[in-house]
């Protein structure tokens, strides 16, 4: 029973081993003569096991194998330490060659008589090659990455430690690999990023969010520093655990300096720009001014010398007031071109506005130009400033009178249109009064078309014009929300489009005042004049001492706060651009000395300090008309005005 019992396991063993396909399992008797063979040898080596048993297993072996006795090798390792295991190249019974792994035990008796050797081997041909190939693809990698130069490649290990180094680092931060690896990437930032921890959040970063990247300045192994845009991306294993960083650095010092003197030579042309515009403005504006200077110091001194002998000189009075009004239409101009004029904006009736234009524009136009208005029965009206209004289209009519050399018509018409962003980008969505002026002139080129938008530029000749026309009108449009287009070719005439917002269904009531009707106030007052320039302040007084008043002058904010502690006054009156103590700060300093003391702000520019907006104001030049009805309209909302009520008093423009 025991020995039927021995040989139905030693059949269940031969029929498991013979079984067996992935592996090649055999005996060697102790000379190394194979007496048997299994389904897996003979897939793995080709022969069947009739070829086989009997042969010496060093045929399996290449003939420099066997030449260095790497067989006999085997078998006594085997037998002298129990085990023989290594990897290396087999022959198949074809010639071919693979990869095997073969473990070699020795088989004993039980008084260890050695009976022979259980061989097993394992053909590893597929995980080599596999190998082989990701060895291969490391080494191209690695090749790759220490060949370039231009990027700084390396890795750190989690806490931030160099693991890696290629040239481009070499060549960009100046260590060598032996210099550098094992030390902390923080040593390439300034002192100042180590001690604000940049080099910290810059890993914490990366390991949050898998990416990191920035531009600063690094520091080089000699000190020297350059500008650098730095990328950090984090790497992490198969299971999620962070191995360590992958940092990309390149040095961008050369492209920054590069664009640094870029945008210096940029802002030299700009500079350069702007100075032939203000020689183009200077020469213009210096042409007018003398045309007017001329005119205004002739007649005061034709005036004078007919005064001398008792002579009339109220026409040259007349001729010396024409000119200085010129010249505040020039300064408005040029307000309006830089859009710094103060507008007063209101719901404007387009039609009604060109109606009642019709005989300004005759006069100025000449007989020899025809003028059609075209306008739709119902159109809503215009937020812009009327008086603004006027004068732009005036601008504009004069601007084709001048394109039509011998005479012609000039053709004004309006639209009201819907827009969107997407069809006019420099238009708000919405709806547009099109007010446009055409005449039928010779037109002109791309280049002059182009051109016409250039501040300063004109086709009327030197001396004949500042250009500040079209670009009073382009300025004036745009503080009131539209835009200006001009179409225009050669031949067909020219264009200009003013595009105004329409204006809202019960808009505000206009807020320019004019001096037209003086409101009744004859009661003479106590006033403080203000201003720096002794002629200025010396006119202003003369002015108001003509009207009745009594004046105190002073020609600083300081001494005239130092007046009021001593003095009863009824009003000051205060230039705006005084150097010490602007007027709208003596205005302030005033409300809080005098509360309820009215103040009157003059300025020759447009624009005054948000919180003194609704200040009552004179702007710069004015008639003596002018100044008595803001004087008396101040006055008179003065003695109106609650005790815990605001002040807002009007604007009045000469």
């Amino acid at each position: 029973m025991i020995t039927a019992s021995l040989d139905q396991a030693s059949n269940r063993y031969e029929l498991l081993v013979q079984s067996v396909t992935d592996y090649a399992i055999y005996m060697l008797d102790p000379s190394g003569t194979v007496i048997s063979w299994n389904a897996g040898a003979r897939r793995f080596k080709g022969y069947e096991a009739d070829e086989i048993l009997g042969q010496h297993f060093s045929r399996f072996y290449s003939p420099e194998d066997r030449a260095a006795n790497l067989p006999g090798h085997a078998l006594d390792t085997a037998r002298t330490q129990g085990r023989f295991e290594a990897e290396g190249w087999r022959i198949r019974k074809d010639g071919t060659r693979f990869w095997a792994s073969v473990v070699i035990d020795p088989i004993r008796s039980e008084d260890g008589t050695l009976l022979g050797f259980a061989k097993v081997t394992r053909d590893l041909t597929e995980r080599r090659d596999a190998q082989e190939a990701l060895r291969v693809s490391e080494e191209r990698f690695r090749l790759l990455v220490q060949s370039v130069t231009d990027y700084a490649i390396y890795m750190l290990d989690p806490a931030g430690t160099v693991s890696s180094w290629n040239l481009g680092a070499q060549r960009a931060k100046g260590y060598t690999a032996e210099e550098i690896i094992g030390q902390h990437f923080s040593r390439f930032y300034g002192d100042d990023d180590r001690l604000a921890g940049v080099p910290a959040q810059a890993l914490a970063t990366a390991q949050a969010d898998g990416r990191f990247e920035s531009e600063g300045w690094r520091v080089r192994k000699d000190g020297s520093r350059f500008w650098a845009n730095s990328v950090i991306d984090a790497v992490h294993g198969d299971d999620g655990t962070l191995i360590g960083f992958a940092k990309i650095t390149r040095d961008l010092t050369e492209r920054r300096e590069a664009e640094r003197v870029l945008e210096e030579a940029r802002e030299a042309i700009i500079q350069t720009q702007k100075m032939e515009a203000i020689g183009k403005l200077t020469g213009g504006v210096a042409h007018d001014f003398n045309n007017l200077l001329a005119v205004i110091m002739g007649s005061l001194d034709l005036a004078r010398q007919r005064l001398a002998i008792g002579g009339d000189i109220s026409r040259y009075i007349e001729n010396a007031m024409t000119a200085a009004d010129r010249g505040a239409t020039l300064t408005q101009r040029m307000l309006a071109f830089a859009r710094k004029q103060d507008l007063h904006l209101q719901p404007v009736d387009c039609a009604t506005l060109v109606q009642g234009m019709a005989d300004v524009l005759r006069t100025t136009l000449g007989g020899a130009i025809a003028i059609d208005a075209h306008f739709p029965p119902s159109m809503r009206k215009a937020h812009a400033d009327p008086a603004k209004l006027e004068l732009a289209l005036l601008n504009l009519a004069v601007n084709a009178r001048d394109a039509l050399a011998d005479g012609g018509r000039i053709r004004i018409d309006a639209a009201e249109v819907d827009v969107s962003r997407e069809e006019r980008p420099d238009l708000d969505d919405g709806s547009y009064i099109r007010l446009t002026v055409h005449d039928d002139g010779e037109g002109m080129d791309a280049d002059t078309l182009e051109r016409a938008r250039e501040p300063f530029f004109t086709t009327k000749g030197v001396g004949k014009g500042t250009g500040l026309g079209l670009s009073m009108v382009h300025g004036f449009v745009h503080q009131c929300g539209g835009s200006l287009t001009i179409a225009s070719a050669p031949g067909e005439g020219t264009s200009v489009t003013m595009w105004l917002p329409v204006a809202e269904e019960g808009g505000d009531a206009p807020l320019i005042a004019v001096a037209d009707d003086e409101p009744a106030e004859d009661r003479p007052l106590v006033i403080l004049a203000v201003d720096d320039d002794d002629l200025v302040l010396a006119n202003t007084a003369g002015m108001l001492e003509n009207l009745g008043h009594t004046v105190f002058q002073t020609s600083s904010a300081r001494d005239a706060l130092r007046m009021l502690e001593t003095s009863e006054v009824d009003l000051v009156v205060t230039d705006h651009a005084m150097p010490g103590m602007t007027g709208a700060q003596l205005a302030d300093a005033i409300d809080a000395l005098r509360p309820g003391l009215p103040v009157i702000i003059i300025t020759g520019f447009a624009e005054l300090p948000p919180h003194a907006t609704r200040r009552p104001r004179l702007d710069k030049p004015f008639r003596q008309a002018d100044l008595a009805y803001v004087v008396a309209s101040v006055t008179a909302a003065a003695r109106a005005m609650q005790p815990d009520g605001g002040y807002g008093g009007p604007s009045v423009r000469g």
